[in-house]
């Protein structure tokens, strides 16, 4: 009998408790470690943000669902981890041995590299389900007394498109409350120029996203360090090509909401052999560390370079369908050791977003992730936001069945109308 525990049950580690409970042998146990008792579905965060959607509409108490499937669930964080002991230690006191672990904590969200950024500073964010909620709050404080609004990406954040999400669906809101006039909004982010992604760009998502931008009478601001918040002001250094100060701005606002630089979670910062110095799990093209061979990670706590270096420090994105695939990979890998066998499996690294922007939305397909590309496309328009919709009942509903059905993958393809990725024109 082998134990496979799994840290962290969002998108990766839900998905990755499911496929590898389907692939393991009867004897195996499978178990999922959570500092948290429930799912959240965080791409719908930003629709949390503007109240189109409560924290209860997404979010789904684990226990019942893992357990239905003979998963044991325990809801506790991650305190330390002993990899040569094979062993952890919970937040409860709890320790915990394993024959494979995986690793699905996704980012430690570093507000803290930011004088004055995040939730317990000046600006609001969108990463987590409560922070969502309460930037909730200060959205129907906003539209009760409208004021300026800074919306965007910090440096050495490794994920933009919720931001650009977050300006757009913020913009078709205050459009319906009929106050968009008295808010100016101004974008902000690490990226070297509008549509960068952390991708060096797909296609011409520059052109695509900047046109977007202006047509909402969204001012915007690239290669830009924040260099500190103060209640009710940003202060942003613009940097030129070299990466040298080219101006200063002081933005005012009344409403702020910034994604925030990441890390790996504090309990393997310093494990040497496991962690990159941002905290990132290392490891090799079938998902596992190089040093622990029994040690396997999904998700955003993953170690990916850079796609190239930029003025402003950022990093590369790890999309739903990246993790999806990571996920299946890591599951048959697992099972090939089991059986005295190698692992095999890549994951395949394609990514895919799906900008939803209130009523239509921005679809991107990046294959490879890291340029040259076989596929760089990118289309518009209202099913967008459809297929962003269909994600999150298709997720949910997966969270729920215990299926380990593809459904990022599923959403996209049905919304195309193709029957797989490479059939894209």
């Amino acid at each position: 009998m082998a134990r496979i525990v799994i840290v962290g049950a969002g998108i990766g580690g839900v998905s990755m408790a499911y496929e590898m409970k389907a692939l393991a042998r009867r004897q195996d146990e499978v178990i999922v470690v959570s500092d948290s008792e429930t799912f959240h579905f965080v791409p719908s965060n930003p629709w949390v943000a503007v109240d189109w959607r409560k924290p209860k509409d997404i979010k789904i108490r684990l226990a019942p669902y893992l357990e239905k499937k003979g998963i044991r669930f325990i809801p506790s964080g991650l305190k330390g981890l002993h990899p040569r002991e094979n062993r952890m230690v919970l937040e409860d006191g709890t320790g915990l041995e394993y024959d494979y672990a995986v690793i699905a904590t996704g980012p430690r969200l570093a507000f803290e590299e930011v004088p004055g950024l995040g939730p317990d500073g000046n600006t609001l964010s969108i990463c987590h389900v409560d922070h969502a909620a309460s930037a909730a709050d200060a959205w129907q404080r906003l539209a009760d007394k409208p004021g300026p609004m800074v919306v965007g990406a910090t440096q050495l954040a490794s994920c933009f498109g919720p931001a650009y999400e977050f300006a757009f669906i913020a913009d078709k809101d205050l459009r319906k409350r009929k106050v968009r006039d008295r808010i100016p909004m101004t974008f902000v982010t690490s990226e070297p120029y509008i549509g960068h992604l952390g991708l060096g760009g797909v296609g011409d998502s520059k052109g695509l996203l900047e046109c977007e931008l202006r047509k909402r009478d969204i001012r915007w601001i690239t290669n830009a360090r924040i260099e500190k918040v103060e209640a009710g002001l940003m202060h942003v250094v613009e940097v030129d090509g070299d990466g040298r100060e080219a101006r200063r701005h002081e933005l005012p606002f009344d409403y702020s909401m910034m994604i925030p630089p990441f890390t790996g979670i504090d309990p393997l910062r310093d494990i040497e052999g496991l962690v990159n110095p941002r905290g990132f799990i290392l490891i090799d093209e079938h998902q596992r560390n190089p040093t622990y061979g029994n040690i396997f990670s999904v998700g955003v706590c993953v170690a990916i370079p850079p796609v190239e270096a930029t003025p402003v420090p950022t990093g590369a994105p790890k999309t739903g369908y990246m993790i999806e695939s990571m996920v299946s990979a890591t599951a048959h890998n697992i099972r090939a050791l089991l059986d005295g066998k190698e692992p095999g499996e890549k994951a395949t690294w394609n990514a895919i977003c799906l900008a939803d922007m209130g009523d239509t939305g921005v679809a991107f397909v990046a294959m490879p992730q890291i340029p040259p590309r076989n596929v760089a496309w990118m289309k518009g328009g209202k099913w967008v936001h459809i297929a962003k919709v269909a994600f999150e009942k298709y997720f949910l509903r997966k969270v729920k069945k215990g299926t380990i059905e593809p459904y990022y993958e599923r959403a996209i393809l049905s919304a195309l109308g193709i029957k797989k990725l490479k059939d894209l024109d």
